[in-house]
């Protein structure tokens, strides 16, 4: 979502020549306003030399929050390569009164959360990590995702929804109704796009099964000599002030 948005406001910019990376795991994404890369790199040297062989200035983890393998593979890329990170990190999502929210560590554990006792589970989750869910044919699944789950959770009783969002509560909030759900299990993912199921469930008192964010890699960046200056910010905002800052020309910058 971020680095879309980030796209869009360099887009018109002459001053900086920009490529977004995708990895290729859905089939129709979302379009970009500047030229798309897609497919893997071959880990953390692979990108450290397509860095080198496009001569990139800086390099931008705008990933999934939950990507940690491709932000270790950028981290490790930007210091062989000797290139800038900017990191993108949108922060995760904190409770508030009327939040029911039970912390798992992955979805092996959010499984467990789950319980014997057979519920109507909403799950908010990638098509990759649906699959152990089949180890819970108690409960009857409502699957939400931006592609089709093939092939489809073994189990007795599912029902498919493919949407993209962002979901507004009022929406999320009759659907959740409409299926009679009792639990939701889902993505600290932060953000508005995808908050709304998180409101409603507040609003109907529903628990949550929240997946602990992975840690990022480690941060501040390369020391002096070994790797190009970098940061890490929260917000689009953020990230452009910082590329308007790193593009200036030395004098602006007071260098």
């Amino acid at each position: 979502m971020e680095a879309r948005q980030l796209a869009e406001r360099l887009a018109r910019r002459c001053d900086l020549a920009v490529t977004v990376s995708l990895a290729g795991r859905t089939a129709a994404p979302a379009l970009q306003p500047v030229p798309v890369r897609v497919g893997g790199f071959g880990g953390a040297q692979g990108l450290a030399d397509y860095l080198l062989d496009q001569k990139i200035d800086v390099l931008v983890d705008a990933t999934h929050p939950y990507a940690a393998t491709i932000s270790t593979n950028a981290a490790a890329a930007a210091l062989r390569a000797r290139v800038a990170l900017l990191a993108l990190r949108r922060p995760g999502w904190t409770p508030i009164a009327g939040d029911r929210w039970v912390e798992v560590g992955d979805v092996a554990g959010a499984v467990q959360a789950l319980g014997n006792v057979s519920r109507r589970v909403f799950l908010a989750l990638g098509r990759k990590e649906i699959a152990p869910f089949a180890d819970a044919p108690q409960h009857s699944y409502l699957i939400r995702s931006v592609e089709a789950i093939m092939p489809p959770l073994k189990v007795p009783h599912a029902v498919y929804i493919t949407a993209r969002g962002p979901f507004a509560e009022a929406d999320e909030r009759t659907m959740l109704e409409e299926h009679h759900i009792d639990i939701i299990v889902a993505k600290n993912s932060g953000g508005p796009a995808t908050y709304g199921k998180i409101a409603a469930a507040r609003a109907l008192s529903l628990p949550v099964i929240l997946l602990r964010r992975p840690l990022p890699p480690p941060y501040p960046p390369p020391q002096a000599g070994e790797g190009r200056e970098g940061a890490a910010v929260e917000t689009v905002d953020d990230a452009v002030a910082w590329l308007d800052h790193a593009s200036a020309p030395a004098a602006d910058r007071g260098v």
